[in-house]
């Protein structure tokens, strides 16, 4: 682990305790580096680079280690902890399974299944008939492609085109990272899929994909289709979204997905979203594609579907996900009793004891404090995207270079002083606390990044590594 670009030694840490933080030992601790020699003489270092800590037990909005330190949390362990850490209702709805007891069941019957996949579509928007659950989003996201292009089958489409955005990403299985835009990530695979496109994706600082959304959408199409000699109704079969661009939480215009929906119906596309990152309330609706005003044919969902143990799922049109033969699109831990048990009692949490409201309040706060941190610093923030309780803030000097070690640097320091902010390795710093956390801690949470900032930026300063 010793690329991780973090310390490989103790640093000295000001002890402090307040009400949702405390700091009583140098980071990272003996015990953390001892765990990461160990676990790099057995473990891949694919699974490594997080920031040099040991997780010991998780509550509420609260990180725990063993020597005695206690970490606010705005990464929700990557967006899955939406209802917070160890929810009550979480908990015993695992503990009475656990206990039952049914601890697996392949894919025959269970009465757990039935009962969360009723709740489920019961409470998402009706365009969603049908569903069936798996175990990662990339493996949700791989089961999209090949439902899209069953689909092109059906259709009689002559080719099985999908597109998809530059800088959206949709998982490491080989499908989902065909999907995916960055080049570099699919080396590995020695080809590309010919029928798989990337549309320019409308930035925030690209100014004529926010002055004419829907102009910038049907521009980059039909250059696409003059390109590759397309024929839209004939050669493509699907548009895949990821409902905000992951690293940096950037969101779409309303009328850029309203344009590519309308593109996609006149095409006879398949309209489908990635929701595995931003589902399950994160945005201040269930799911992030609400907010764009457009029904959907398929969406995948993972993370934050069950709070807690691996889930994810497939949504959509019923005559859509009834296109597979029977058993052909499950797997050995599909609808996994305990995570339909998990999964249920999540949702409830959302819709029932109203964690999802308090999200979209929090959310709003939240927003408003991170404007007035551009504000502060606006040399150094460039954008802040996001919307309920996510953001990315997007990081880069006078001269538009990013300023990668400033939010590597600002990830280490916060954690020295209490905070988890989810470590992107670029020029982005990714906040998601849980939908449960207090006011109190929010703020508490945002005093301290702010003040990590000022401070990392006054010492890189000093040191000529950045701007003030």
């Amino acid at each position: 682990m010793a690329g991780s670009g973090f310390p490989q030694t103790p640093q000295a840490t000001q002890r402090l305790e307040t009400a949702h933080r405390r700091i009583a030992t140098d980071l990272p601790t003996p015990e953390c580096l001892r765990m990461q020699q160990a676990l790099s003489r057995v473990e891949a270092r694919a699974m490594h680079g997080q920031l040099p800590m040991v997780w010991d037990r998780a509550e509420g909005h609260n990180v725990y280690d063993a020597q005695g330190n206690k970490w606010i949390d705005f990464t929700c362990s990557i967006f899955v902890t939406n209802v917070g850490h160890g929810n009550a209702r979480v908990r015993r709805a695992l503990e009475a399974a656990v206990a039952k007891p049914l601890l697996h069941a392949y894919t025959y019957i269970t009465r757990e299944r039935v009962e969360y996949l009723e709740y489920l579509l019961a409470s998402t928007p009706a365009s969603l008939e049908k569903a069936f659950c798996v175990s990662s989003g990339t493996e949700a996201t791989d089961c999209a492609l090949k439902l899209m292009r069953l689909h092109a089958v059906k259709s009689g489409k002559r080719r099985r085109g999908v597109l998809c955005f530059e800088g959206n990403w949709h998982g490491r299985t080989m499908g989902a990272q065909f999907l995916g835009h960055n080049p570099g990530q699919k080396e590995w695979i020695g080809h590309v899929d010919p029928d798989i496109h990337h549309l320019p994706f409308p930035y925030p600082w690209r100014t004529e994909a926010w002055s004419d959304p829907r102009g910038f959408f049907r521009r980059g199409v039909e250059a696409l289709c003059a390109a590759q000699g397309l024929d839209p109704a004939k050669d493509l079969c699907g548009l895949f979204l990821e409902s905000y661009q992951g690293w940096g939480a950037f969101f779409y215009p309303e009328e850029f997905v309203q344009e590519a929906a309308r593109f996609a119906r006149e095409n006879g596309l398949l309209l489908g979203f990635d929701e595995v990152q931003s589902g399950f309330g994160r945005t201040g609706e269930l799911f992030a594609y609400q907010h764009y005003g457009v029904e959907a044919d398929l969406i995948c969902c993972g993370k934050g579907a069950s709070g807690s143990v691996p889930l994810s799922m497939v949504l959509g049109r019923a005559d859509i996900m009834d296109l597979p033969e029977t058993g052909s699109m499950s797997s050995t831990h599909s609808a996994h009793p305990l995570a339909c048990v998990a999964g249920k009692a999540a949702l409830e949490a959302l819709l029932v004891d109203g964690l999802l409201e308090q999200g979209r309040e929090r959310g709003a706060h939240f927003q408003a404090r991170l404007a007035a941190l551009q504000k502060r610093f606006p040399g150094v923030i460039q954008h802040v995207a996001g919307r309920g309780l996510v953001a990315g803030l997007i990081l880069r000097d006078a001269d538009d270079k990013p300023l990668t070690a400033l939010c590597d640097a600002v990830a280490f320091e916060a954690l020295c002083r209490g905070l988890i902010v989810v470590h992107t390795g670029r020029e982005s710093i990714k906040l998601a606390p849980p939908l449960s956390i207090p006011l109190d801690a929010l703020d508490e949470g945002l005093d301290v990044l702010e003040q990590c900032l000022a401070d990392c930026l006054a010492r890189m300063g000093e040191a000529g590594e950045v701007g003030a």
